[in-house]
């Protein structure tokens, strides 16, 4: 007689209720991955192979393979918080050896590092100082959170509809006076220092499809070319067509305090219709100094970084992994896999890239463990041991018989 099956039994169902138990111990642990025993049987085998008359000699773990299927996501109140959405690893570096990831709680350490809560760091493709990534060999993440530099306005552009019923004002212009002009905008420019400015733009009709610009900065009027009093710019409009004729200027250079050159306003956008005076569009290149406000990450994994002065500046982008095998990986703890032969070499890429994944942020993959089936495999894999410590009593019953044969 032999106890082989149900000692092999015995062994296979110990190793199964071993991964069940890792999977329900992980069941809340973010990124993890549920893992299954397969198993083989056994059969002796003669020089010419296992012949019809054999029964076999039980079963063995022919090895523990983790599902690399996606994980529920939740979300989270921090921005650096990361799921994947779809293939993909985070790429981790920890004093040089690489790591790869499906936890995505990450946080910034001391000297501004995206690490987990082993210590290992991101990586990713940096971004130069213009907020241009520059996609190449992934490095560590590290991000910036001193202040944003002021930038000295260089241009601007208005936009507005001149009311073309308007009547010329029969007052002198005058800033002061309402009445000697027919509409006015203004818009905030900025000098070197940061320090912002007013300029005020004023539109006065001085006949049919005919019109005078001034302007003033910080309430101090400017005067144009032609001398004090003068309009900063003169231009025409087409009659039949509302818009700027074509030998009309459709701009002006402003000379602005605390600006080397003068400001380039733009106002090829103005139209003359039978409508009421309106501003329909504002904007000019500079900004002020900013103070940093937090950070947010794009599905394609660029990190970005928000300024009190509204100002965002790239400041990298998550690189993610794919592998042609993903259940060859190396698990090593901590939600930590490795590369090795059987997994295929890492294929980089910025997430939504073929067919990586895309980023979520505020957000994390939880376990793919399925507790339900879980316990429902346990109280199978517990029946087996069961049944399989039968086999041995039972082997053990007609050994004794045996023995017992006088």
């Amino acid at each position: 007689m032999s106890f082989q099956q149900g000692l092999s039994g015995l062994s296979a169902a110990a190793r199964n209720l071993d991964v069940i138990g890792n999977n329900v111990a992980n069941s809340n642990t973010v990124g993890a991955k549920a893992s299954r025993a397969e198993f083989a049987d056994v059969y002796a085998t003669s020089l010419y192979g296992a012949g019809s008359q054999y029964s076999g000699i039980g079963t063995t773990v022919a090895g523990i393979t983790q599902q690399f299927t996606q994980g529920d996501i939740a979300t989270t109140n921090n921005a650096l918080d990361m799921a994947i959405n779809g293939r993909g690893f985070f790429r981790m570096s920890n004093d040089g050896e690489v790591t790869y990831t499906r936890n995505g709680q990450f946080h910034l350490d001391k000297d501004g590092y995206l690490v987990n809560a082993q210590g290992a760091r991101l990586t990713g493709y940096p971004a130069d100082a213009n907020g241009q990534v520059m996609a190449g060999v992934p490095s560590e993440l590290r991000l910036q959170a001193g202040d944003v530099a002021p930038k000295a306005t260089t241009g601007a552009s208005i936009m507005v509809n001149l009311d073309a019923r308007a009547q010329t004002p029969t007052d002198a212009f005058d800033v002061a006076n309402g009445a000697s002009y027919n509409g006015a905008t203004s818009i905030a420019v900025y000098d070197a220092q940061g320090t912002e400015r007013t300029v005020a733009v004023y539109f006065r009709k001085t006949a049919a499809n005919a019109w005078d610009a001034y302007a003033a900065v910080d309430g101090t009027r400017v005067d144009g070319p032609g001398g004090a009093g003068s309009p900063i710019q003169t231009f025409g409009f087409d009659a039949a067509t509302g818009k700027f004729a074509a030998t009309s200027e459709t701009g002006f250079p402003l000379t602005v305090p605390g600006i080397a050159a003068p400001v380039t306003f733009d106002l090829a956008k103005t139209t003359q219709f039978g409508s009421p005076f309106s501003v329909a569009e504002l904007s000019q290149t500079g900004y002020g100094a900013g103070r940093l406000s937090g950070f947010s990450i794009a599905s394609d994994g660029t990190v970005v970084s928000r300024y009190t002065n509204g100002k965002t500046l790239a400041q990298g982008r998550v690189v993610l992994i794919d592998f042609t095998n993903p259940q060859g990986l190396q698990p090593l703890g901590g939600n930590q896999w490795a590369e090795t032969a059987d997994s295929g070499a890492p294929r980089a890429g910025a997430p939504g890239a073929g067919s990586l994944g895309v980023i979520q942020s505020g957000a994390v993959e939880q376990s793919n463990v399925d507790l339900t089936a879980e316990l429902v495999n346990m109280i199978t894999a517990q029946r087996v041991y069961q049944a399989n410590a039968q086999t041995i009593r039972t082997q053990d019953q007609v050994m004794q018989t045996i023995v017992n044969l006088r």
